[in-house]
This record gives C-alpha cells, sequence and structure tokens, in this order.
C-alpha cells in the first residue's frame, strides 16, 4: 500500500484545513484508516481513525469536536476535517493503513497496529 498525504500548510488559530491522503496497491474499502501526528519534539500521537467494520471513528480527546475523519472508497481517500485549529494543533500530520483490522492484536489508536504510512505533511498553526 502506498499512502500519500497532502494539504497541509500554514493557517492561523481558528482557520480549518482539509487533509487527504489516497491509498493505491490493495483493496483501500479492507484497510481501516488513521490520522497520526507529530509535534516537535514529542512522540508521535494518535488523531483519529475509523473502526474495525468503518462505521464508527474514534478521536482523540484534544481533537473531538474539531476534526473530522472521513473516507471517499471510490477515490480510496481518506480525509481529515481540521475547524478551530489552535497553535498546539501544529505537528506534521500522517495518514496510516491498518492492513489487518481484525486482528486480535490490532487496535485502533496504537501506532504498531498500522502497519503502512503516508510520508507525513506538515500544519503550521499560527497564534
Amino acid at each position: 500500500v502506498q499512502l500519500q498525504a497532502s494539504g497541509g500548510g500554514l493557517v492561523q488559530a481558528g482557520g480549518s484545513l482539509r487533509l487527504s491522503c489516497a491509498a493505491s496497491g490493495r483493496t483501500f474499502s479492507r484497510l481501516r484508516m488513521g490520522w497520526f501526528r507529530q509535534a516537535p519534539g514529542k512522540e508521535r500521537e494518535f488523531v483519529a481513525a475509523f473502526s474495525k467494520s468503518g462505521g464508527t471513528t474514534y478521536y482523540s480527546d484534544s481533537v473531538k469536536g474539531r476534526f473530522t475523519i472521513s473516507r471517499d472508497n471510490a477515490k480510496n481517500t481518506v480525509y481529515l476535517q481540521m475547524h478551530s485549529l489552535k497553535p498546539e494543533d501544529t505537528a506534521v500530520y500522517y495518514c496510516a493503513a491498518d492492513s489487518q483490522p481484525f486482528a486480535i492484536t490490532s487496535s485502533t489508536t496504537l501506532e504498531s497496529s498500522y502497519d503502512y504510512w503516508g510520508q507525513g505533511t506538515q500544519v503550521t498553526v499560527s497564534s
């Protein structure tokens, strides 16, 4: 699976951005997709993802109510719509794919469950 993230940029606090992640190489609809981010000097953290079946979405507490993950299986693309951005949202955002979402060891929020990663896209929120 190849993942190509895009849509990052510089935005003022309170603004919005939409990230996209295009996937190729495998049946997209069978992949559990998620977004993670890594701020300078910090470890990568979970942001949002779909459940195993794809019917439910999960968010970290820090972005709940402001970010929305969605996917278009016809376009092999997952999105992260971000509203009310804050300076603390500044990070490199990575899309990730879990090719075995029903494996017993698979977990929605754990990095180790995702076996394919995009290259990351920088989001910078100015105050």
